[in-house]
């Protein structure tokens, strides 16, 4: 008798396919967001589950599954995750590293360079029928092209960002929890500051630390009032790393020139203010959505998924383990 799983989200078809060789599958295709409770009824009696990173994976939904042994998030983050919690119970959570990172990194130039040169809001000019004839300094933004970038977070989506500035001719600065090597900065042409040496001197700030207690807010008002009034801030990273409200007060006042969010404390919901200020570039949470990088998350996660269930050819060897102490412990 195959084990039983649940798939929380629509997936790709050909992957429904795939996991349904190795399991008896529950499949969410009709997309219905599962509250708390629907999420727990549907878990009942799962060995798995291939989950969404919106997904709350709690203590309280783990002590009610005492047949759940792997929860395997199609994405990189894992703040929906109670790692303490899973581990104590013995249930393998992984996650999808590595195959968004330089997709994610080339919306973050998208994003950046949106931001900069005000595309969405000359768009919203133009629709409006507005343009009705050019003037020097109709709708004028900041260079990016020999300006300072700075990255706070330095992991694989921060590296692949300051690859990319060297052919814009910019210095980077960077700021993360630990150095990198000399070598590796040598060959990303960044540099090492303080947090507040980042804020200060960046003309265009990206975020990308992985959310957790600590970097709550991480940008918040105080943050937002060292930085340079021309310049840009861009979250790509998690909702709650940036306090919203903050920011559209500091929008609002010109405080900083523009930013770009692709990510929102409490998404799908998008805080009001940031609604109302013109000086923003907003996008629903979309740096990964490219075909091949949505294929190859939903492809590494049901991988996770069937290793950590002990099938498959990779069989008790899940490719990206968040606790490898339970895989361990099982071994």
């Amino acid at each position: 008798m195959k084990p039983s799983i649940l798939v929380t989200r629509a997936i790709f078809p050909d992957v429904i396919d795939r996991l349904s060789q190795y399991f008896d599958v529950d499949a969410n295709q009709d997309d219905v967001v599962l509250d708390a409770a629907a999420l727990r009824a549907r878990l009942a009696g799962k060995a798995g589950v291939l989950a969404n990173a919106a997904d709350q994976i709690d203590g309280s939904l783990v002590s009610a599954l005492p047949q759940l042994r792997a929860v395997c998030n199609m994405a990189v983050g894992y703040n929906n995750l109670d790692i303490p919690a899973l581990t104590a119970a013995g249930i393998v959570a992984t996650n999808t590293p590595d195959v968004l990172t330089e997709t994610t990194a080339d919306f973050g130039w998208a994003l950046l360079m949106a931001t900069a040169r005000r595309v969405t809001e000359s768009e919203h000019y133009l629709r409006a029928g507005k343009w009705q004839r050019w003037s020097y300094d109709m709708l004028v933004g900041v260079d990016v092209y020999g300006s300072t970038l700075g990255i706070l977070g330095m992991g694989r989506i921060g590296q692949a960002l300051a690859r990319r500035a060297a052919g814009f001719g910019m210095q980077v600065l960077y700021h993360n929890r630990s150095q990198l090597p000399a070598d590796v900065e040598k060959s990303l042409n960044a540099r090492y500051v303080s947090k507040a040496e980042l804020l200060e001197q960046s003309d265009h700030l990206i975020l990308v630390l992985p959310y957790s207690a600590q970097s709550h807010h991480a940008i918040g008002a105080a943050e937002l009032a060292q930085m340079k009034p021309t310049a840009t801030l861009i979250n790509l990273a998690r909702g709650g790393i940036v306090d919203d409200a903050a920011l559209a007060s500091a929008l609002r006042d010109r405080q900083i020139f523009a930013a770009g969010l692709d990510v929102f404390e409490g998404e799908p919901h998008v805080h009001p203010d940031l609604l109302t200020v013109p000086n923003v570039v907003l996008t629903p949470h979309i740096a990964s959505a490219s075909e091949k990088t949505r294929r190859a998350m939903a492809n590494l996660a049901a991988d996770n998924l069937i290793a950590a269930l002990d099938l498959g050819p990779q069989a008790g060897r899940p490719p990206a383990v968040i606790n490898p102490d339970v895989m361990a412990h099982r071994r």
